[in-house]
């Protein structure tokens, strides 16, 4: 047991007090050992776990001790005691809380962070290894498509014309002077051309829309020289049913505050701030409060950046931002993934927000400090209801590189760009398109589970949209047109809240953009 635990301590880069490995050592199931494990590394925000951190988090532990057997329990139990630390529970409470939980149908949550580990330093075998786990998340997915006939791997292709499917990777695209595409396909045993003639225009708009490094199954005829492509088949995500929860509950969707800018709108934001307290009866029903990213302005994120920032520190931009949470309702559980701007590493999936510059929002009991991506599961007896959180740095190149998209002017329209997403069940498909950290183990960027509700930022525009049962939330943003946005053609629409319900799946969009800060610009 000791040997386990001391093995995922040094994969994690950690470092613990004597008595917190005491602590995990006393337990005699591994699995909750690391559970506890994970638990406090997310809330110390570090990689330095001391007593003060075990003493935060005294609930929680709770609920973990009172699931182990009598024998486990009581030798926990010690191992607190010789802290300093109680853990005596009342019975009596719990079961009355219980109950009026029950009674109340009231929601409860879990949230599945992205694994962003970095413990080593990145060779070329971390990259390949990446896409090989990529490929086989996609290719399982896939594999559940009846219309893949005769499936088979690439090397088993004979010479002998055969009507056959493959599933593989895009590596190289080019169209030929007859005006024919070819792309080339690759699996795990090996690599094959595929032709898609000019003269079936919708499956050569399917293929045009192809990015590098799209998984995709392919229904062809052919042989091992070259496949004469007939369809191509994302992976997808579809919604059958949509998920409705018996309680009239309420979630706002916020992203973009950028609060430190000088382009920050505060009186805005406070304008949400008196609603969100006041009696309006949609206010009274919001349970969540999703944040996607980029909540201050930062530092040092592009050249010249000191100009145009109000606050000038991390710390004095989060303690402002706190500012503004410590007023939410405490009925409400606020939920918040960083983005490109925020007091943690740029590249994807991004790790919760670092402790060392926003120490003043671990303070809020309220708030769940989120990866990015990160799934939140919200429950309601055997319901679940599911929101994948992404900030959406990989909309860009989505809008850049797929004619379709700049045609209807997706930087308007945000969420027709958040559709590629959902049908690839990839966050950011193309090498280049977002910086990352690869995994040889499972792509963290791979939508493995189609969510209810997809939310992103970035771009600074409301839009609502649907794609086979999955409802697209992009945020507004709470500052007014930077000058870099000025001179891209970015036009933000700014101060917009989506509160949607999950009992009517009703969804309005509230605008609380002050009218003297919308004239003056800030």
């Amino acid at each position: 047991m000791n040997e386990e635990i001391l093995k995922d301590i040094r994969e994690r880069g950690l470092l613990l007090e004597k008595e917190i490995f005491d602590l995990l050592a006393s337990f005699s199931d591994i699995v909750v050992a690391r559970e506890l494990l994970t638990s406090l590394e997310q809330s110390a925000g570090q990689k330095f776990i001391t007593k003060s951190v075990l003493s935060k988090n005294v609930e929680y532990i709770k609920k973990v001790v009172n699931q182990l057997p009598g024998e486990n329990k009581d030798s926990v139990e010690s191992v607190f005691v010789r802290l300093g630390i109680s853990l005596e529970v009342h019975k009596e409470r719990e079961v009355r809380e219980i109950k009026e939980l029950a009674a109340s149908k009231a929601t409860q949550y879990q949230v599945y962070y992205a694994d962003t580990k970095a413990t080593k330093k990145l060779e070329v075998g971390d990259f390949t290894g990446n896409f090989r786990a990529r490929y086989q998340q996609l290719q399982r997915i896939l594999m559940q498509r009846a219309d893949l006939t005769n499936l088979t791997s690439i090397n088993k292709i004979s010479s002998d014309r055969q009507s056959l499917s493959i599933i593989g990777m895009v590596k190289e695209k080019r169209v030929t002077k007859n005006k024919n595409m070819i792309i080339s396909f690759e699996d795990l045993t090996g690599e094959i051309g595929g032709m898609i003639k000019m003269d079936k225009p919708e499956l050569f708009a399917k293929a045009q829309e192809l990015q590098l490094d799209d998984v995709v199954g392919i229904k062809a005829s052919g042989n091992k020289d070259l496949l004469f492509v007939h369809e191509l088949y994302f992976p997808d995500s579809i919604i059958e049913n949509k998920m409705r929860f018996d309680d009239d509950a309420c979630i706002a969707f916020l992203s973009d505050v950028h609060a430190g800018s000088k382009k920050h709108l505060p009186k805005s934001f406070s304008r949400f701030l008196e609603w969100i307290n006041g009696n309006d009866s949609l206010a009274l029903k919001i349970r969540y409060i999703f944040f996607l990213g980029d909540n201050v302005d930062g530092v040092g994120i592009f050249p010249g950046q000191e100009h145009l920032l109000a606050l000038k520190s991390m710390k004095e931009q989060y303690d402002l931002l706190a500012s503004y949470l410590k007023q939410i309702p405490k009925r409400i559980n606020i939920f918040m993934c960083p983005g490109q701007h925020d007091a943690c590493r740029v590249a994807e999936p991004q790790p919760i927000i670092d402790r060392k510059y926003a120490s003043a929002l671990y303070e809020l009991e309220n708030l769940t400090l989120v990866t990015n991506p990160a799934l939140v599961k919200l429950i309601e007896g055997k319901k679940e209801f599911n929101i994948l959180m992404y900030h959406g740095a990989s909309l860009h190149s989505f809008i850049n590189e797929i004619a379709e998209l700049r045609e209807q002017k997706a930087n308007l329209h945000p969420a027709k760009a958040v559709k590629h997403i959902l049908k690839r069940r990839h966050l950011a498909p193309t090498h280049s398109s977002v910086i990352y950290i690869p995994s040889m183990e499972k792509d963290p960027l791979v939508i493995s589970e189609v969510p209810d509700v997809m939310c992103t930022g970035d771009m600074h525009r409301c839009d609502i949209d649907i794609y086979n049962g999955v409802l697209i939330i992009t945020g507004s943003c709470w500052q007014s047109q930077t000058d870099f946005e000025e001179k891209v053609g970015n036009v933000p629409d700014p101060a917009k809240v989506s509160v949607l319900n999950l009992k009517t799946r009703e969804l309005n969009i509230l605008d609380f953009l002050d009218s003297e800060e919308a004239v003056n610009g800030n």
